[in-house]
């Protein structure tokens, strides 16, 4: 007899999913870490998006017919190293972050609203924490590793049970044992370390595991004396190890695999033996036996896959198709893909089969974390896979209860308390990544802004949803490519914060270099394409650019900040930049640190602020090249400041914590002071609503990004209103537009532009379709109005910076009647390019108003001036459709001709003289509609006529008939004359009593008010019947009086 027993999963077969199965448009994240980046649940699948700190959350069986969604919750303000779903609570997540912290979450069903935030918030950590995992027999316990500490956790009581020993280096694993009482660990001092916790915080057996400090991790059999770990040798070649920890000095079996330099992943599946070796940035995957009869470990298959592997992750065994002999389904996160992976043994019956799949670990937990701590080591219950023992037994852990869905209560339109988003109800849906700092201000509110005639009915929609913007359609295109400047080269895209990273105005274009020199490039607006392969004529700075700003009022004079605490002014030839300029037109020196940014007044001419690092803020005067004002009060970094729009303020934003108002000529102190946001990794100030109120981009306490609007008189009494956006790193740069009161939203290194219109009262915020670009900008402004289309209805552009190219955007708003101008768009704008005051004159005092320019181009007439044109509808009569046709024919045109006299009405609709849409956008939208509707009414019609038809024709034939004509008739339309007669209530035939009967049944049947279909086509039937009576009985006077 062999002493080897064969093993039954010698013929395993790898089947990759078709690509119908895959979970497509997502971006993964390729941060390195110890985690494996993607981990299911028997519900739910959780990655690393590419996005910092922000999870792509994915149910793990499709709902019928319909595509998965990907939402992204943002969970941390920095890189997701670790996550683990909970073993017993299929929507109860833990994550952990490089900013130090621990959170757990309730996760909702598919389809619901993402949390706004965390269940449980473990730590911060001194350092890190790179790895975690739940209890495998305990809810409440997890085990997390930051730097040389691991710590076992009370989650409920947010506190650690304790701390093992300090590891030498890093702790590179730590994975609790298959029945809980045992931790291993694997360090980059090359050790593998098991810890009892319960029993004492020193190591109770170590062993040098590899010997190389790469990657190493740890995997636990069903035994408790067995583990599996990988990691590189002194040759740096990846190998696998199986070890006992009765005999702990060296291996039990061992395998070299190869050089590759990615780190493997171990996978190991307790209750089959089954081992994944998946190596990151590979396209390979290895399965194993782990046999501990032997022991060793042998190969079963391999698998080459379709894309890069940057993370990989184990269906649990309660959700594989066990009637399809699945014994494995590895989940492989590619760039843009989750790919399932699934591994069966061929059986020739189509049954459940015992011995592949053994009683597995139940959902309920053995017991809680007092007693576990106490010594318990009760187990799980194991239940069986057996497709008849179902449903399982369900667990819901209290750590982190579920929410209960709100009540849905329906408030009168005039309660203005109404706790809803108005945004919501005509514009384009809010991002998943919501803030709980969202304020119940946000509310309902009785007053449109929208500008647009509405229906009865829209306005009856708007007073219980709230206002929409009439930009919610807005939207930005990319111009043609002709329109690029591209093959820049070597940008400098790590300007401060505090920068916008270019500027721009109506005629050039100006780019920080990254070669030495503080150099900048300016590029004419006039003259797109490609640029030269040579190097482009510069101005050299001689220090590094901190920020850069035209001057609004001569179109060739820079200002260009530096780290040398200097401003340079230079001069751009009127031809555009031709050689290398070294010498600027002025330099203004004063400040003690570098400068943070750079604003030109918006009235005066040669009057500039500067902020800077010795936290003060200088006016200065550029005729005179000297300073002439300084503001103080500023305790920490100022990240910005900006003009009120009369020029008599000067608003500013600090690292401090306080948002500021200056009255610059009055004296240096603030003359109001208010709580800013809470972060403080950045944030902007700019004025709105015609100067009454300040806008500021900034993050929370939890680095999510949010916009507050303050008043501006009341400063002391903190935000109106405040809007959480999303998690992202980079600070929202806002470009306002005046005119429309738009705010444009994004930051550097994003792909989306929110667009939001401002109002100085609730709901404040107004939300409009935004911008997406497949790749990340650099930079985004906003260009003069004047360089708008106004005959295309473009109210914003802008310019984006890419990596190597400069592309302008443009926002425009979808209209009916472009042929006129849009004055509900366009008022008439500043003339912000011609000075009002000068520098002297301001600040000695004098105050003065822009000019205003109206944008309406020659020979257009503005659309509130527009005639009205009311649309004339006609039906042909359905006489026509009977003669000289056949039965069939004529059957099926007088249901056309009855479902035509159904939509002829006198009254225009109020889409026909309805102003907000272009013609373009209705007519993809009426397309749709007048489909679906015509199928809908037709169908009714012609199942109400059908059944008529049949009841109708029955009736008419047991009946006499009255001349061959008239019975010929009367089998055509399936109604008598005395059927007719009755249905229209005529006695006597006359076409005028016809016509009146028919006219009142036909409108008081219809299904508006309370009618049906089939009524209203037997009153048009009756009336056909009788129209064609008449027209038989006049053919025959007609012969009589012939002969």
């Amino acid at each position: 007899m062999n002493r080897f027993k064969v093993s039954k999963f010698r013929h395993t077969v790898v089947r990759p999913s078709r690509r119908e199965a895959w979970i497509n448009d997502i971006r993964a994240g390729t941060t390195p870490s110890c985690g494996n980046h993607i981990k299911s649940s028997c519900s739910l699948i959780a990655f690393n998006s590419d996005r910092p700190g922000v999870l792509g959350i994915v149910p793990l069986e499709s709902q019928g017919e319909d595509k998965r969604q990907v939402a992204y919750l943002g969970c941390h303000s920095d890189v997701i190293t670790d996550l683990d779903f909970s073993p017993f609570d299929d929507f109860l997540l833990a994550t952990s972050s490089t900013d130090r912290m621990v959170k757990l979450w309730r996760l909702p069903d598919p389809g619901q609203d993402l949390p706004s935030g965390p269940g449980l918030v473990l730590g911060p950590e001194e350092l890190p924490v790179e790895v975690l995992q739940f209890h495998t027999t305990v809810d409440g316990i997890l085990v997390t590793a930051a730097g040389r500490a691991v710590k076992v956790w009370d989650a409920a009581k947010q506190q650690p049970l304790t701390e093992l020993a300090a590891h030498g280096d890093l702790v590179q694993s730590a994975v609790w044992s298959r029945d809980g009482a045992l931790v291993g660990t694997a360090c980059k001092d090359k050790q593998l370390r098991i810890f009892d916790p319960r029993a004492k915080p020193e190591a109770s057996q170590s062993v040098q595991a590899h010997m190389n400090s790469k990657d190493s991790r740890v995997a636990w059999t069903a035994s408790q004396e067995h583990l599996v770990s990988t990691g590189f040798n002194q040759m740096r070649e990846r190998e696998v190890k199986l070890w006992d920890t009765r005999l702990f000095t060296s291996a039990l079996a061992s395998f070299t695999l190869d050089t590759s330099p990615g780190s493997l992943i171990p996978l190991l599946d307790p209750d089959s033996g089954l081992l994944v070796l998946a190596g990151k940035g590979e396209s390979q995957l290895y399965c194993y036996e782990v046999a501990l009869q032997q022991p060793a470990l042998s190969p079963v298959t391999q698998c080459i896959l379709e894309n890069v592997l940057r993370g990989a992750a184990l269906v649990p065994r309660r959700a594989l198709s066990v009637m399809d002999c699945e014994v494995l389904r590895v989940l492989q996160l590619s760039d843009a893909a989750i790919v399932p992976i699934s591994h069966h043994v061929p059986r020739k019956t189509v049954e459940f089969h015992e011995d592949l799949f053994p009683d597995t670990t139940g959902c309920i937990p053995a017991s809680n974390p007092y007693t576990w701590w106490s010594g318990s080591n009760q187990q799980v219950q194991k239940i069986s896979l057996n497709p008849a023992c179902r449903p399982y037994p369900s667990f819901t852990s209290c750590l982190v209860p579920p929410t209960e869905p709100p009540s849905v209560t329906t408030q009168p339109a005039e309660t203005p308390e109404a706790n809803t988003d108005p945004s919501e109800g005509f514009s384009s849906p809010p991002s998943l990544l919501t803030s709980p700092s969202t304020p119940s201000s946000l509310g309902a509110s009785l007053s449109s802004t929208s500008g647009i005639g509405t229906s009865p009915s829209q306005k009856s929609l708007q007073s219980l949803l709230g206002p929409s913007s009439k930009f919610r359609h807005a939207q930005g295109t990319v111009l043609h490519r002709d329109s690029h400047i591209t093959n820049l080269k070597g940008l400098n895209l790590t300007t401060p914060g505090e920068s916008d990273g270019f500027c721009a105005n109506q005629l050039h274009v100006a780019v920080p270099l990254l070669s030495s020199g503080g150099q900048v490039a300016v590029l004419e607006l006039k003259n797109p394409g490609r640029l030269p392969d040579i190097a482009l004529p510069t101005l050299q700075n001689r220090a590094a650019v901190t920020d850069l700003a035209w001057d609004p009022f001569d179109p060739y004079r820079l200002a260009v900040a530096g780290e040398d605490a200097r401003i340079r002014l230079w001069r751009v030839p009127s031809g555009g930049l031709k050689d290398v300029l070294t010498t600027p037109e002025a330099v203004l020196m004063g400040h003690t640190e570098k400068i943070y940014s750079l604003r030109f007044h918006p009235l005066a001419a040669d009057v500039l602020a500067s902020s800077s690092y010795d936290l003060t803020i200088r006016i200065w005067d550029l005729q005179a090249g000297a300073e002439r004002l300084r503001l103080q009060g500023h305790q920490d970094q100022i990240f910005g400041l900006n003009w009120s729009p009369d020029g008599q303020q000067l608003a500013t934003v600090c690292k401090d914590g306080y948002v500021r108002v200056y009255e610059p000529r009055s004296g240096p102190e603030p003359l109001q002071e208010g709580p800013g946001p809470e972060g403080g990794r950045g944030a902007r100030i700019v004025w709105v609503c015609d100067g009454c109120c300040l806008l500021v981009s900034g993050f929370d306490s939890r680095s999510e990004r949010q916009l507050l609007l303050y008043m501006a008189d009341a400063l002391a009494s903190g935000p109106s209103a405040v809007l959480g956006l999303d998690v992202a790193p980079s600070t929202l740069l806002p470009s306002y537009d005046p005119d429309t009161s738009l705010v444009l939203l994004t930051g550097k290194g994003d792909t989306r532009v929110f667009l939001y219109e401002l109002l100085p009262e609730a709901p404040f915020f107004l939300e409009c379709n935004s911008f997406t670009s497949p790749d990340p900008h650099k930079g985004f402004i906003l260009l003069p109005k004047t360089e708008c289309d106004v005959r295309e209805v473009e109210f914003a552009r802008c310019l984006r910076l890419r990596q190597t190219s400069l592309e302008p955007v443009a926002f425009r708003l979808p209209r009916v009647r472009k042929e006129f101008f849009q004055d509900d768009v366009f008022p008439d704008t500043a003339v912000t390019w011609e000075p009002v005051l000068s520098a002297k004159a301001w600040l000695g005092g004098a105050n003065g108003q822009l000019q205003l320019l109206s944008l309406q181009p020659p020979g257009m007439t503005p659309v509130s001036q527009a005639p009205r044109e009311a649309p004339t509808r006609r039906a042909p009569s359905s006489v026509q459709y009977l003669e000289e046709k056949s039965d069939q024919q004529k059957k099926e045109e007088l249901l056309n001709a009855m479902v035509a006299k159904l939509g002829n009405r006198e009254d225009p609709l109020p889409q026909d003289s309805f102003e907000g849409v272009d013609e373009d956008e209705w007519a993809k939208y009426l397309a749709q509609i007048i489909v679906m509707g015509a199928q809908v009414v037709g169908r009714a019609f012609a199942r109400a006529l059908r059944q008529e038809f049949a009841a109708s024709r029955a009736a008419a034939d047991a009946r006499g008939r009255a001349g061959h004509q008239s019975a010929a008739a009367s089998n055509l339309s399936g109604l008598s004359l005395q059927e007719a007669q009755q249905i229209l209530n005529i006695s006597k035939l006359s076409a005028e009593e016809i016509q009146k009967n028919y006219e009142h049944l036909f409108k008081v049947n219809d299904k508006s008010v309370g009618g049906s279909f089939y009524l209203q086509s037997k009153v048009v039937r009756a009336k056909e019947r009788l129209d064609e009576e008449l027209r038989i009985q006049a053919q025959e006077d007609r012969e009589k009086r012939q002969t």
